[in-house]
């Protein structure tokens, strides 16, 4: 028991004794010892101690060399620390001054990445999906023959993805909500917006089915015109899914759409 307590102490000490010399350290102005152990905390993974000792000599060395990699690994610091926002500024920055750096390359493709990693699922707010886009085609234009190509692109498939999903959904639910010309109009958007659609067979056969709904719901004077626009839909969408998931159905409405377009004119 006695021993363990020794030991603890001599544990308490030294943590102490390290904390008082990081403190001392934070406070001196033997910048190249700063910067110095900042290179060695990030190489230890301790990137907030890094970040702090960074901060601290950057204004020292603002006009050397060295500014470049300080101001680069600062950026690489918030974002090893999960900080992707503060991350992404900091790359964006970078890249915008020191476009030449040896780090530039990786800046541009981490500025993307860090937009990337704050991007949400695809029912919320997409601004960092589509900045995050913005960012990967920036890189890819800018290195077209960059180490980071293939990622980059896959990475803009996933979020296009994530936008076609959100596209979808919203057109979708003018329709379960009852609102056919809303839905109509944006279902038809969405399939212009993203005609290589993997949920183009739904899209077409929601077109044609809102199409019919609002032509039922219609009045007098609009109903002929609107059950011959859906008529249309319905063939669109048969031309093109003869034995599609929603064929059968979506034939019993367009027997029926034949059925008051006949009687409406005799």
């Amino acid at each position: 028991m006695k021993v363990k307590y020794i030991l603890s102490i001599l544990a308490i000490v030294v943590l102490i004794s390290c904390k008082s010399e990081y403190q001392k350290l934070l406070t001196s102005n033997d910048y190249e010892k700063q910067y110095n152990k900042a290179l060695e905390f990030y190489e230890k993974k301790e990137y907030f101690k890094a970040y702090e000792l960074f901060e601290k000599v950057l204004p020292a060395y603002r006009l050397s060399e060295k500014a470049e990699k300080i101001n680069y690994l600062i950026a690489r610091c918030y974002y090893e620390e999960g900080d992707y926002l503060m991350a992404a500024y900091y790359f964006e920055r970078y890249t915008l001054t020191f476009p030449s750096s040896e780090y530039a390359e990786e800046a541009f493709y981490f500025t993307a990445i860090s937009y990337y990693n704050n991007s949400p699922k695809y029912s919320l707010d997409q601004t960092y999906t589509v900045k995050a886009i913005s960012s990967f085609q920036n890189y890819i234009n800018k290195y077209p023959k960059g180490m980071y190509i293939k990622q980059s692109n896959d990475y803009i498939a996933q979020l296009r993805e994530k936008l076609e999903k959100k596209a979808f959904e919203n057109s979708k639910l003018f329709h379960s909500i009852g609102d056919y010309k809303a839905a109509v109009i944006s279902l038809k958007n969405c399939l212009k917006d993203y005609p290589d659609s993997k949920y183009r067979e739904e899209i077409m056969y929601l077109i044609f089915e809102s199409g019919y709904f609002l032509a039922q719901n219609s009045i007098e004077s609009k109903k002929q015109e609107r059950m011959e626009l859906a008529m249309q839909d319905y063939r669109t969408y048969i031309d093109e899914f003869p034995q599609g998931k929603w064929a059968k159905d979506a034939e019993k409405l367009y027997v029926q759409l034949q059925k008051q377009t006949k009687k409406a004119i005799n």
